[in-house]
């Protein structure tokens, strides 16, 4: 999701307190709260898909999915924000006993749209880079099957990977398990891409 309108200039205290009795979310970054859009039928079931295939997968092992609900914390810049998908493996950090805003997790998946996908790919990317525990980072499209897959190498380069097609597969290293598209992408409804017109 993305940052979408400049709400007020708060402390990361006073945002956190107005968040936790808010009906709607807003991400928080140096002293400014930005409202949130909400999403297309494609998008919350493509994040659904993705949190119902990970919960799946990761069942016998140490690692939990969360959805959108969860925010997570880049201690590093204080970007405050809600990852379409995130997973965290091991021990799970909170920024306090209310376990509503995590520090590390392990995988983040982000959902692109037409509003968001600049920012996804960039401002947001910078951040989630400064989360030492961030092995990966999905970038997965709503207009076709496709996911952009950032893997964190161990000198701290980031590599990508492509998986396209409803036939295709995609390795999560860090989760230690495999992925089809035709199950993160299923039931959904692809939108021809327009021709481009002549004037």
């Amino acid at each position: 999701m993305a940052l979408v309108q400049n709400v007020a200039r708060l402390s990361e205290a006073e945002y956190l307190r107005l968040e936790r009795e808010a009906e709607t979310r807003s991400e928080y970054f140096d002293g400014e709260v930005f409202a949130m859009a909400g999403g297309t039928r494609a998008h919350s079931l493509i994040a659904t898909n993705l949190a119902g295939e990970l919960r799946s997968r990761l069942e016998a092992t140490d690692c939990v999915a969360y959805n959108t609900d969860l925010r997570v914390k880049v201690e590093a810049t204080g970007l405050l924000t809600y990852p379409d998908v995130s997973v965290v493996c091991g021990e799970q950090r909170f920024l306090d006993d209310q376990e509503d805003t995590l520090l590390n997790p392990t995988v983040i998946i982000e959902v692109l749209s037409d509003s968001t996908e600049a920012y996804d790919r960039g401002k947001k990317f910078e951040h989630y880079r400064h989360i030492p525990s961030c092995c990966e980072y999905l970038l997965v499209s709503q207009k076709e099957p496709r996911i952009e897959q950032f893997i964190r190498q161990p000198d701290g380069q980031w590599t990508l990977k492509e998986a396209a097609g409803l036939s295709a597969e995609i390795k999560l290293s860090s989760l230690g398990i495999t992925l089809k598209l035709r199950e993160v992408f299923a039931k959904v409804k692809f939108t021809p891409a327009r021709l481009r017109t002549r004037t």
